[in-house]
């Protein structure tokens, strides 16, 4: 199809009506509106329907829509709250793709919806959930009598906020609580304090609204018309998704919707969804009834150095979402690996690996040496980590000197002597190294000796006079050992390494410490060894733990682990350790 000449004074048009889709196309192809080569695949794809005499552009649903949208739905967040909906050419595009196109339907016999599957993805704050919320109430109230929309997400709370969203909108409008009611089970028509005997509005239409989690059950046997899964990149897997896919397929028009960011979830469900869009605006892959609506980045590079390449995976940039907030996030990123994949994924859908190196070789690259001689009758703060009896264990002391922001921290390992016939020949070179250089204590047999580990801290307080002011530890197979050292008098502390509350701040302070040389470990080679093998997990709420590199899973962090642990224990305790150290 040829593009209507922007430059006329009613462009745009179709069939003597307006389209808010050949706008957004037509801006989009010279430039004035900028959007990633995927939208453009899929746009150019749209555009070939306008010609195609096997589908029909009807736009009565989507106006419908549309104006249902900006007449009765309002915001409810600051710094919108209580203002009009009014829609972005954006969303009414994204809006009219989803409704314009009709295909006639030899087994209903009557013309039908084209795109009944939806995949949205577009960088957060840029108004996702409301617009696709504001779109579940429009059907709600648009289309055919008993409409049943389910929202869900990965997890309930996730899930309540598209259903808070909508619930919200409808409050908003007087017209629309005076045919509705809503409680804890969901929206439904019929008001008990206006009530209606006969139509759409009464009691007699069972349209309703509800939500469910990917941990709800029973989701098999739902008859619903419309399904909505907000933040589909945490699920892992097909297994929540299908039963509600399965459950709109009794309908002659179902409406399917995933709306998302990138995440960072390894082979996950997104994964899989992407691949397949990806190869069906690519030809490889026929799926003519899924609308592929992706706002993606063409590379990362251009993040970097063009600022107006971030609109291409942020359209609401400047109306809906603040450019200056996302100036700042992209500066946090540049200087901190894990904001970087959380920028990324979040911010530009660039998807990213959650088991890549968390530290760069210039952040652990550390040649620094000190005499414990130097540190004598110092407090410090201990970190353990066992592991597992048969594998390699680490011990940590962390020392301060008054009035300075580094610190000192010295290690000891261990390991069962059978251990080091299972280790690859290139480790087994390494930990015969480090083991007669006296970095590694070695226990006979298959299991390691944790007496060694409470020698070890002994050893410091008899011969340096260090004092462990607390000493912090990953409870697994620790319970005898924690008894042993309580004997000796010193102060333990749980901290798990499985926690995300209990790692990502530590691990956030020791990168920002490693970066700025304020760590001194004495060039110990295990743990470097440690810390190159360390990556970072991220979840959603932008916490971290540590985790092996994904392809090292033989690898060791343990070193790693210990140094993260006892900066947690650091953190908790910092104002009274600095007065002892300052003593």
């Amino acid at each position: 199809m040829i593009l209507p000449d922007p430059l006329k004074v009613s462009p745009y048009e179709y069939e003597g009506t307006h389209s808010f889709l050949l706008e957004y196309i037509g801006k989009c192809k010279i430039g004035e509106i900028l959007i990633g080569q995927e939208l453009m695949q899929m746009l150019d794809v749209l555009l070939g329907h306008f010609d195609n005499p096997e589908i029909k552009v009807d736009y009565e649903d989507a106006y419908k829509r549309i104006k249902f949208i900006e007449t009765k739905c309002k915001h409810f967040e600051a710094p919108f709250a209580g203002k009009p909906f009014v829609l972005e050419l954006f969303q009414k595009a994204f809006t009219e793709a989803i409704y314009i196109f009709k295909i006639y339907d030899e087994e209903i016999g009557r013309w039908v919806r084209l795109y009944q599957d939806v995949l949205f993805l577009v960088a957060r704050k840029n108004g996702k959930t409301p617009l696709i919320s504001a779109l579940c109430l429009a059907e709600f109230f648009c289309g055919e009598l008993g409409t049943r929309i389910l929202c869900s997400s990965n997890d309930y709370e996730q899930a309540d906020l598209m259903f808070q969203a909508i619930n919200s909108m409808r409050e908003e409008s007087k017209s629309l609580m005076n045919v509705t009611r809503s409680n804890i089970k969901g929206i439904f028509f019929g008001n008990p304090k206006k009530p209606k005997k006969t139509g759409k509005f009464s009691y007699k239409n069972k349209g309703t609204i509800k939500k469910i989690s990917a941990k709800t059950g029973a989701k098999e046997g739902k008859n619903i018309k419309v399904g909505a899964v907000d933040e589909v990149h945490e699920l892992k897997d097909n297994s929540s998704t299908m039963p509600i896919r399965q459950a709109v397929s009794t309908q002659d028009e179902p409406l399917y919707i995933e709306l998302t960011t990138e995440g960072i979830v390894n082979d996950g469900y997104l994964d899989e969804r992407m691949r397949e869009a990806r190869q069906v605006l690519n030809g490889e892959l026929e799926r003519p009834r899924w609308l592929i609506w992706l706002y993606t980045q063409d590379s990362e590079q251009e993040i970097w150095k063009n600022e107006k390449s971030w609109a291409k995976s942020n359209p609401g940039l400047g109306v809906i979402k603040k450019k200056s907030f996302l100036k700042k996030m992209v500066e946090e990123a540049k200087s901190s690996k894990s904001m970087r994949v959380f920028v990324l994924s979040k911010d530009f859908n660039i998807k990213q690996n959650n088991a890549s190196a968390w530290l760069t070789p210039e952040d652990i690259i550390n040649e620094e040496e000190f005499d414990l001689e130097e540190l004598r009758n110092c407090f410090g703060i201990g970190a353990v980590d066992l592991s597992k009896s048969g594998d390699l264990a680490s011990a940590r002391i962390i020392l301060m000197k008054p009035g300075s922001q580094k610190k000192y921290t010295l290690q000891k390992y261990f390991i069962p002597e059978s251990k080091l016939e299972t280790l690859s020949k290139e480790d087994r070179k390494r930990f015969v190294e480090w083991i007669r250089s006296g970095l590694i204590d070695v226990s006979p047999g298959n299991e390691n000796d944790f007496s060694l580990v409470t020698a070890w801290f002994v050893k410091l307080v008899k011969e340096y006079g260090i004092r462990p002011y607390k000493i912090g530890y990953d409870k697994w197979s620790a319970i005898y050992w924690a008894k042993e050292m309580e004997e000796y008098g010193f102060d333990l502390v749980k901290v798990s390494q499985q926690d995300w509350g209990s790692m990502s701040e530590p691990m956030r302070l020791v990168e920002a410490d490693l970066k700025s040389n304020l760590i001194n470990y004495s060039n110990n080679p295990i743990d470097k060894f440690c810390l190159e093998n360390t990556a970072l997990d991220m979840n959603t709420k932008m916490e971290m733990r540590p985790i092996k590199v994904q392809g090292k899973e033989d690898k060791k962090i343990d070193g790693a682990v210990t140094i993260i642990i006892g900066y947690r224990v650091y953190i908790d305790n910092r104002t009274e350790f600095l007065s002892l150290v300052g003593r």
